[in-house]
């Protein structure tokens, strides 16, 4: 179930629970970044003749935001501390959602209690939903730095090992692949999709701690997968050491519920490093910012992160590294131990140093995002 009919379903039982202390509410969720300091003052003040009043607008206004502060305020309702302590009201009534009326002849077709968060790694008490395998899953890194037809991505290598330390810590056993062409690029992530034989055995590295060194033993699938490309690219391509481009659509469609059986009804999160054009990306100087089917959808549960919207570059520090690579695993680093949802932490962007303030900038898209619940990675100690 979207997390905006979830709220919508849920808006009669919200504003009679959360009416209990209407401003403790408000200053978690602007706390939170869900409203912005504008948006605070002026909830604080809205003219209204009751408590419930308030809190009816408070919710009318994060639903108007959209589905991801929609998603980001459930997470907030069910993991926060302090707010399940003063509404003690949300465990027992905010989950559980009916059946809507069905619309079609398939009548028959039967919804789950609604689920909404995947929590990795191991928690204390397993619960529907939570992400319990160790390792927590697969981390694969396509490292592409060398190049036929043009010069090498310097700065390549810092992001692989930034990723493999952040993903470790966070529970994945790291794998990588170094410079490969579009068809080894095609051939690995089928064989990652599969795991069926050792055959790509002598073209993987894992992460030891300290280094990456030839692989021993074969993968398994745990309850998410991550893969991270560092490539060049061009539009909704990334691009094998040959020069071909490889589509992005072709990367995730291999691990579908149709290709990748091992995968279902688990997260699958993309991070492609990879320009998607040659335009310069200018900013814009302003000075205010005013329930799931037994049977999922093929496509579900993915999350296609790319550094860059369609048309820019993607830009790279020859020795620090790519700017969205190294803002993802400070970010990740960062906010895992608040319990971040995953979709604020890629809402990361970034400014040239240069004389004319936003004359260069960058800013990630996030793409094919059908993840059916919030997905939030937490370190593994």
């Amino acid at each position: 179930m979207a997390a905006k009919d979830t709220v919508r379903r849920n808006k009669t039982v919200l504003q009679d629970v959360l009416s209990t202390d209407r401003r403790r509410i408000l200053d978690k969720v602007y706390e939170n970044q869900l409203i912005t300091q504008r948006e605070y003052n002026n909830l604080k003040d809205i003219n209204r003749e009751n408590v419930e009043g308030h809190v009816i607008g408070l919710v009318d206004k994060l639903m108007d935001k959209g589905e991801e502060t929609c998603q980001a305020f459930l997470h907030l309702l069910q993991t926060d501390k302090d707010i399940k302590e003063t509404f003690p009201r949300l465990e027992k009534i905010l989950w559980h959602s009916t059946c809507p009326p069905s619309t079609c002849c398939e009548s028959n077709l039967a919804y789950s209690e609604a689920t909404l968060t995947y929590i990795l790694p191991r928690a204390q008490k397993k619960k529907e939903g939570d992400l319990t395998s160790k390792p927590t899953g697969l981390c694969v890194i396509i490292n592409n730095e060398n190049f036929i037809y043009s010069s090498s991505r310097q700065g390549t290598n810092k992001d692989a090992q930034s990723l493999a330390e952040v993903f470790s810590w966070l529970g994945f056993r790291v794998l990588m692949c170094k410079d490969q062409t579009k068809d080894q690029m095609d051939q690995v992530l089928r064989w990652f999709a599969k795991l069926s034989d050792d055959s790509q055995l002598k073209n993987v590295q894992e992460w030891s701690g300290t280094a990456f060194r030839e692989l021993q033993e074969l993968p398994q699938h745990g309850d998410a997968f991550v893969c991270c490309i560092l490539s060049h690219g061009d539009t909704g391509t990334v691009t094998g050491t040959d020069g071909i481009p490889l589509p992005i659509t072709d990367i995730t469609s291999t691990f579908n519920g149709n290709n990748c059986a091992l995968l279902v009804d688990k997260p699958k999160v993309f991070f492609i490093q990879a320009c998607q054009g040659r335009q310069k990306h200018q900013g814009v100087l302003v000075t205010d910012l005013a329930d799931d089917l037994v049977s999922i959808p093929l496509e579900a549960d993915f999350l296609v992160a790319i550094a860059t919207v369609e048309k820019y570059p993607a830009m790279r520090h020859v020795v620090d590294g790519s700017w969205f690579i190294q803002a993802l695993c400070r970010q990740l680093k960062e906010g895992c131990l608040s319990v971040m949802y995953l979709i604020l932490i890629l809402l990361v962007q970034k400014e040239g140093v240069c004389a004319v303030p936003g004359a260069v900038k960058q800013m990630p898209e996030a793409r094919n995002v059908t993840l059916r619940r919030s997905l939030v990675f937490s370190p593994c100690y």
